[in-house]
């Protein structure tokens, strides 16, 4: 069965995904939503691909190594190994700036034996819109294109270059490297450097990871999860991205594929909470800031999202001459969901800034800033919350009262107050604590559906929605509450297929959803955790977790039949949500042994 058998390579500026026979089949330079260099992911016959060919004798095998984004592919036949270390480079130089230029390294290491393979190098630029020509030069091998517009890749080796470029076998007797960038190199790369970078690479991922508390169960998925969300991470401006790629769809072969390379507040805000949670508080700071940013205006209304470097038009377009992954067309670059309205994100940030002033203390940098954007959301929210709107998952035609919109506009209020106790601002608390009280008697009373017996998916709706599981995440309900309990329940029952969930079941722009939202089996797994279906919770989790790639990689749906993992990849959402259920599981261990040891 296909799958996407991927691991991810980055330096916070781009990134690439290698197969588990190491070809890179998706690379974009010289940033994360830049044009493809590589696309034999959205068209094996014409993406362009970047490949080692080894007989049919050898063993292909695939890891990271521990703790780090540097991917190792090992290949072995008998006596004759050999392994590709591929990274990007990322590293902290001597003035404290980081090192992260838009380039990545092959390098060969050679375990024993005369191992012999072949290379087939093949870019082809700017998504494979024109002719992409290769010359070897002196130095390097350039590629390049005119025709769309002009571009340029550089290939530098220590292999001979004729060699590569003709895809001729070539046997390994020593430690060889491989580095292909979007500049032309002003210091020559050599195998030596290549390897002094690798180390410095392996430090950087160490060092980061070390900053990451270690959990007494699942610790290694959290970190595997972490060192994933932190490659999504765009550090130029502090955007996080939904995923690195564009276009790979839910469903083979329909037409639900959309560009994910930008960064939904509402993602990007839940990416945060978490990480920040995890101790890597800077990456929250750059977040922050990118927000304010965003924000020159004290009542400007927010995007849902927006390009990494602040861009607010993000218009879609159709690739019409890319085949799709397995042959699922569109494939779209932009996204036209950026002018929709979405309630939600007010509130999904608005946790995000108290979380932040909670953890940093209220003289935090941007603390003024970030008060200002606090009243601007309140304005906002409290003049726009009783209107209709897309809602969490971007529904395209008819606005509607989605409870999921309504209750996060609830927690834009709470946590808006929250920030104004900590300041001691008591004129607004009195100002902001009546409206809080009214949108959570208009969710109470309009949210619920008494025949279904559970908070539906929009006002006066039977549908049932993953998304309404999160009410008790954001304080708006509590455990125990039993109109939540009953709706863990119903929605369990509604929308569980064979451990997997739908995000909502009835039809939308598009028909019935036909694969599992990954997230929602994760928001599932939590709140029968809170309920205290812990057992339960459970055994879902790590039957989910096995439904992984071999890296330990989630894209952003499972397919219920074959359990192949589909849409954009790795996913954000996925990866965030699985932090914290495994968070929660493992404080609970914690918590049961400290009581064990108390008793005894």
């Amino acid at each position: 069965m296909d799958n996407l058998d991927y691991g991810i390579i980055g330096n916070c500026r781009s990134a690439a995904l290698i197969s588990k026979t190491g070809s890179i089949d998706w690379c974009c330079l010289p940033e994360f939503d830049s044009p493809s260099v590589f696309a034999k992911l959205l068209d094996e016959n014409i993406g362009g691909s970047f490949e080692i060919k080894v007989n049919d004798s050898y063993e292909i095998t695939q890891s990271y190594e521990r703790y780090t984004n540097i991917l190792i592919t090992s290949f072995k036949s008998g006596d004759d190994h050999f392994e590709i270390h591929d990274f990007m480079p990322r590293y902290r130089k001597l003035d404290g700036s980081h090192h992260a230029p838009p380039e990545l390294i092959r390098f060969f290491k050679h375990i024993s034996g005369k191992p012999s393979f072949s290379v087939l190098y093949d870019p082809r630029l700017e998504y494979a819109m024109g002719k992409t020509e290769t010359y070897i030069k002196k130095d390097f091998i350039a590629s390049l294109t005119y025709d769309v517009k002009f571009d340029t890749v550089f290939l530098y080796t220590s292999f001979d270059k004729e060699t590569i470029v003709n895809s001729v076998e070539l046997e390994l007797v020593q430690d060889e490297f491989m580095l292909m960038g979007y500049n032309e190199k002003l210091l020559l790369p050599t195998t030596q450097r290549a390897y002094v970078d690798l180390q410095n690479t392996k430090v950087y991922w160490l060092n980061w990871t070390d900053l990451t508390p270690t959990y007494k169960k699942f610790n290694d998925e959290i970190s595997r999860s972490a060192l994933t969300l932190k490659l999504l991470s765009y550090d130029k401006t502090g955007a996080v991205l939904a995923a690195a790629t564009t276009s790979l769809p839910e469903t083979i072969g329909e037409v639900r594929n959309w560009d994910y390379r930008f960064c939904w507040i509402r993602d990007a805000s839940m990416v945060i909470k978490v990480v920040s949670e995890l101790g890597h508080k800077n990456v929250a700071r750059r977040y922050l800031q990118f927000i304010i940013d965003l924000i020159p205006d004290k009542a400007e209304k927010l995007q849902i999202m927006y390009g990494i470097n602040k861009e607010k038009k993000l218009t879609e377009e159709t690739l019409e001459h890319l085949a799709g992954y397995k042959g699922s067309k569109p494939v779209r670059i932009g996204n036209a969901a950026y002018h929709q309205k979405q309630n939600d994100i007010y509130g999904i940030l608005m946790d995000v800034i108290y979380e932040q002033m909670v953890k940093f203390s209220v003289d935090i940098e941007n603390g003024e800033d970030l008060w200002a954007i606090t009243k601007g959301i309140v304005w906002i929210v409290s003049n726009n919350w009783k209107d209709a709107d897309k809602g969490i998952w971007e529904f395209r035609t008819e606005d509607r009262h989605f409870t999921f919109s309504k209750v996060l506009c609830w927690t834009a209020l709470d946590r808006a107050i929250k920030v104004a106790e900590m300041l001691g601002k008591q004129h607004k608390i009195d100002k902001w604590e009546p409206i809080r009280a009214e949108i959570w008697q208009d969710i109470y009373d309009n949210a619920w559906n008494e025949e279904v017996g559970a908070y539906t998916q929009s006002y006066g709706s039977k549908d049932l929605d993953a998304s309404v599981l999160l009410m008790e995440s954001y304080g708006c309900v509590e455990a125990k509450d039993e109109r939540y309990i009953k709706t863990v329940n119903a929605i369990g029952k509604e929308l569980s297929n064979d451990g997997l969930l739908y995000r909502y079941k009835n039809e939308d722009d598009f028909g019935l959803p036909s694969s599992s939202f990954t997230v929602c089996t994760f928001w599932y797994i939590n709140s029968l955790f809170k309920i205290g279906e812990e057992k339960k919770a459970l055994e879902y989790f790590e039957r989910l977790l096995g439904y992984s790639n071999h890296l330990g990689l989630f894209s952003e749906d499972i397919d219920f039949k074959t359990k192949r993992l589909l849409g954009n990849f790795p996913q954000a959402y996925s990866h965030l949500a699985l932090i914290e259920c495994a968070i929660n599981f493992s404080k609970k261990e914690s918590e049961d042994k400290m009581l064990e040891s108390l008793r005894e």
